[in-house]
């Protein structure tokens, strides 16, 4: 059994920055096939970065050049910067078919 417990979301204003959390308990074979996604209110979940099986990274288009995935041995990070108002979101961790309970980002303009 796998738990992810993500931190760090919170209110910001546009162009502020946050770092959320995920640290993962219980049986993980590497953070590279973790990731973050997120979903707004009336739309679907989608992919924001994670680490790819040949040791890169992936993000949305929208939010390349402000987010960094990074992590240690079982933390991952999303650095963000730069935050904009359709970043407003509940921001998941993911782990193959393990999903944190969420952490809520609300960007103000």
């Amino acid at each position: 059994q796998v738990q992810l417990v993500e931190s760090g979301g919170g209110l910001v204003q546009a162009g502020g920055s946050l770092r959320l959390s995920c640290t993962a308990s219980g049986s993980i074979f590497s953070t590279n096939s973790m990731g973050w996604y997120r979903q707004a209110p009336g739309s679907a979940r989608e992919l924001v970065a994670r680490f790819t099986n040949v040791g890169g990274t992936t993000y949305l288009d929208s939010v390349k050049g402000r987010f960094t995935i990074s992590g240690d041995k079982t933390t991952v990070y999303l650095q963000m910067n730069s935050l904009k108002s359709e970043d407003t979101a509940v921001y998941y961790c993911n782990y193959l078919k393990y999903w944190g309970q969420g952490t809520q980002v609300t960007v103000s303009s």
